[in-house]
């Protein structure tokens, strides 16, 4: 889930009106100043029906990693017994496991499985890149046991500066490094003993999408499909900066890359389109629902940027899901993609009245036929190695 994932392209029209680009005789320090970006983090409003302690908790800075596996542990047992149809239906006896690897630049990256119930054989891989701000921990655990319960072994892991994962919250310095990064996690994972001859299935979800696409492309030969949810792909142009606005924040992230934009808007209207489930947001405390940094804002423009100029490259089998009415990612920018990829099989589901969210937000009926389609899918596309 990406409660942010709208507002660093929105917040970029408010550069404009800051005018460094107007009097071309002021400095870079003139700029700077005018600008004035923050770099604290912002403070966690309290839950509700919350203890005291689990707000302090929760309120703390989250920058770095420790804090929020510190929160995580604190709030985990809570978020199993959320009335969510995610948690609640959640299918008996699916064996999970979580660990830590260090990858090539040190990092300790958490990683996740979520295998069927013993003695059931697995009949391929899926490994899960989870979107901004998000992590594999929270919603995603309830949709990963449902994909389990049908037979597959679902992998994940956050992504550094993500989550549990090392790094600073919320930055990322580049969007390559986070699909290296990926890659790196998933070779090991594909070469566990469990999916020895297994097929292996990349799922993407909003910008865990442009990760899996990027995946994808830096290794087309490495997988056997492509799932993405509501893809963060294409920059639909009405919300797209103009030439100068963004000149204005590629300067500013090379000057302050880890501060954040200003101001930030409350979307979580855009998210989820049952009520009731968009108040569950609050108890993902490790959720980075912060303003966007600035390089970050760079490294998913030019992600998205690279990936809309080779979407003719995208050539695995393909489904695309995205719900009609998403205001965060657009879902033309889904028939774009399913257009233009060359791909001889490719599927693009759309769903009437579903929002951003549409693996975790929906009403329930809703929610199991996204799921019911994917699995559908796979099943259809399984053939053991």
């Amino acid at each position: 889930m990406d409660r942010a994932l709208t507002s660093r392209f929105d917040t970029l029209s408010t550069l404009s009106t800051l005018s460094p680009f107007r009097y071309r005789h002021r400095s870079s320090l003139t700029i700077t100043r005018r600008f004035a970006p923050a770099i604290v983090c912002a403070k966690r409003s309290p839950i509700d029906g919350v203890s005291d302690e689990l707000n302090l908790i929760a309120s703390q800075n989250l920058d770095q990693a420790p804090a929020r596996r510190r929160a995580r542990s604190a709030f985990v047992d809570l978020q199993l017994q959320l009335d969510h149809c995610l948690f609640k239906k959640a299918p008996i006896g699916i064996r999970t496991e979580e660990w830590y690897e260090r990858n090539s630049k040190g990092e300790q990256i958490f990683c996740k499985s979520w295998l069927p119930k013993s003695g059931e054989q697995i009949k391929a891989a899926v490994c899960f890149c989870h979107g901004y701000g998000s992590t594999c921990t929270f919603f995603f655990d309830g949709i990963a046991k449902q994909i389990a319960g049908f037979g597959y072994g679902v992998y994940a892991i956050d992504h550094p500066g993500f989550g549990l994962s090392d790094g600073l919250h919320g930055h990322i310095p580049s969007f390559d490094d986070l699909a290296e990064n990926a890659i790196e996690q998933f070779t090991k994972m594909k070469g566990r003993p469990e999916l020895r001859n297994s097929p292996r299935f990349l799922l993407g979800q909003s910008m865990g999408g442009a990760v899996a696409l990027k995946i994808h492309l830096k290794e087309p030969q490495a997988w056997d499909g492509l799932i993405l949810a509501a893809p963060m792909c294409k920059i639909s142009e009405d919300v797209k900066p103009p030439p100068l606005v963004l000149k204005a924040l590629i300067l500013m992230s090379t000057l302050f890359p880890k501060a954040k934009l200003f101001p930030k808007r409350d979307l979580s209207d855009f998210f989820f389109r049952d009520p009731s489930k968009r108040k569950l947001c609050e108890y993902d405390v490790i959720c980075y629902d912060d303003q966007t940094r600035l390089k970050t804002a760079v490294e998913l423009l030019n992600a998205t940027r690279d990936i809309e100029m080779q979407v003719d490259k995208v050539s695995l089998p393909l489904l695309i899901l995205h719900g009609d009415a998403d205001k965060v990612t657009d879902p033309t920018v889904s028939k774009f993609l399913h257009e233009h990829a060359i791909s001889q099989d490719k599927t693009l589901k759309l769903y009437p009245g579903g929002y951003h969210c549409i693996l975790e937000g929906d009403t329930d009926e809703n929610i199991f036929t996204v799921i019911n389609d994917i699995v559908a899918w796979l099943d259809a596309r399984v053939v053991p190695k």
